[in-house]
This record gives structure tokens, sequence and C-alpha cells, in this order.
């Protein structure tokens, strides 16, 4: 990093979060995205404030991350297909993000990481909650972790995209909408332990929006084991919290960390423009 690199970095709990400031995203120099790199893959989940995107800077952003992906259910912008409107009206139930995940963990490569840009937000409420899932692996005994270390999962969308909250946009009648496929219903196997290709770090790799059983067992016989894992992975001492503001950017590490949104400000609008980095096949 070069010495007049001006980011600086405050950590948001000791779990895990932090805020960066000092940086305008949409002319990022080599020395500030190695910054905020750094800061991603050390903290899991970032924030930085008072920020001003156009869709293409966003795009191009993100871009620094890897390649994009266009979301294979939910419909993204007509001109920007790889942007998701993120959209609760005033008076609606927020439906999307809703519930603990990791984005698109129901695909071959799930999203390495994923850039949420604050456009409108309520005067109160509507945050969203990250948990570490380093933490949540490392703090399992001895023997669960090994045990945890030769399983594989299952996972799909089939739940989360055929809720009864979820029907009426395949019809394009509600604020988002979205297109039914085969990949609604596909299953994917991925292992329940992954090691970052980055950090060298094993995270756990379950969640309760996406993970429906484990690999050659039944949805019953995995049930227990699974609903312990579901909630010691979000215990309050591995997460941080992000209070959004106009113009804030969140970015996350979806290999290492899950996050939920909270749906606490229903009288009011909500909208955030999402982009996601294809990931690679974890291992």
């Amino acid at each position: 990093m070069s010495a007049d690199c001006r980011v600086e970095i405050r950590p948001l709990t000791g779990a895990m979060g932090a805020e960066l400031s000092g940086v305008n995203l949409s002319e990022v120099d080599d020395a500030e995205f190695a910054a905020i790199e750094d800061a991603l893959y050390r903290y899991g989940a970032i924030v930085i404030r008072d920020q001003r995107l156009s869709h293409p800077e966003h795009l191009a952003f993100a871009r620094r991350f890897g390649d994009l992906e266009e979301h294979p259910i939910v419909r993204g912008l007509d001109e920007f297909p790889e942007i998701i409107k993120i959209h609760k009206a005033a008076g609606d139930a927020a439906t999307f993000g809703i519930g603990w995940h990791s984005d698109n963990s129901f695909t071959e490569r799930p999203s390495l990481g994923s850039v949420l840009y604050a456009e409108t937000v309520p005067p109160v409420g509507g945050d969203t909650l990250f948990a570490s899932q380093y933490l949540a692996f490392e703090q399992l005994s001895a023997g669960m972790r090994r045990m945890l270390s030769g399983m594989r999962a299952v996972h799909s969308a089939r739940a989360a995209y055929t809720a009864p909250t979820t029907r009426a946009k395949y019809d394009g009648k509600t604020t988002m909408s979205y297109r039914y496929s085969d990949d609604v219903e596909a299953e994917v196997v991925h292992p329940v332990v992954r090691t970052h290709p980055a950090t060298g770090r094993q995270a756990l790799y379950v969640n309760p929006m996406f993970t429906v059983r484990f690999e050659d067992m039944t949805e019953s016989e995995s049930r227990p084991l699974l609903d312990f894992l579901f909630r010691h992975a979000v215990r309050e001492d591995f997460q941080c919290r992000v209070r959004w503001q106009v113009g804030s950017v969140a970015l996350w590490d979806n290999r290492c960390v899950l996050h939920s949104a909270l749906d606490d400000c229903q009288g009011d609008e909500r909208v955030h423009y999402r982009v996601t980095v294809r990931g690679e096949t974890p291992r």
C-alpha cells in the first residue's frame, strides 16, 4: 500500500465488520482498492459512507473483484442486468434478503462477494446483520469440527423462491419480479466447511435459507444437526450490524459471512442496488 493512501478503518465489533472512510468508490486507485480488498478479507464485511454511485460506476467498482453475475431468478435492471434493484415500497413487507443466508449458495459457483448501495433508507430500521462463519467454525468443539470437515450438504433455492411471499413476483405484479427457471428447483452439493482461497481460513458453509440436508441423508435425518448449526452460526458474539444511510455502500464476503436484512420498517420505502461477484466452486 502506498504511503499516500488515506483509507481509514474503524472496526465495528470485536467479531467482524469495519467502517472505512477516506475513499471515493467512483474513482478508486490501485492503492485504495488494495486497502479495501485487504479490509474485506480481514473483517468479512465493510461499509463505506457518503458515496454517490451511478449504475456504471457501481458495476465498475464491483468488477475490480472479478467477473459479475446475473441473478438466476431475480430480474435485474433492463439496461444493467447485473444490478438488482432491491425495492420495498412503503407499506410493503420486505421479502428479499430477510433471513440468514449466503448469496446464491444454491449455485455451482456461489457469489464471491456482494456490493450493496443504499439509495433510499427509512428514518429508522431496515438494518443488515452479518455473522462471521470463521468464528462459527472455530468455536465448535474439536470433535464437531472433525466430523463436519468430512461432510457435504445439499443447497437449493426451492423453499426460498416458492414460498407464498414470492409467488406473485413471477407474475410481474410486485415491486420486485422474478423469472421461473430450472434454477429454482435445482440442487447442488457443497462442503459443509470450506477453505477461503485468499485467507486459507476455514469457515462453516451452511445457511437456513438454502441448505436443505446433508449429502446421502434425508431432510428429517439432517434436521437436528442443521438446526443446531443454524443457531450456532449466528450467535450474537459472531455478529456486526450495519445501520444504513443514504449513500452507504456495504461489501461482504459470501464465502465466510452470513447476512440477514431486518424487516422492521414496513411503513417506509427502502431502495438498494446490489451487484454480486461470481465466485469459485467451494472447496
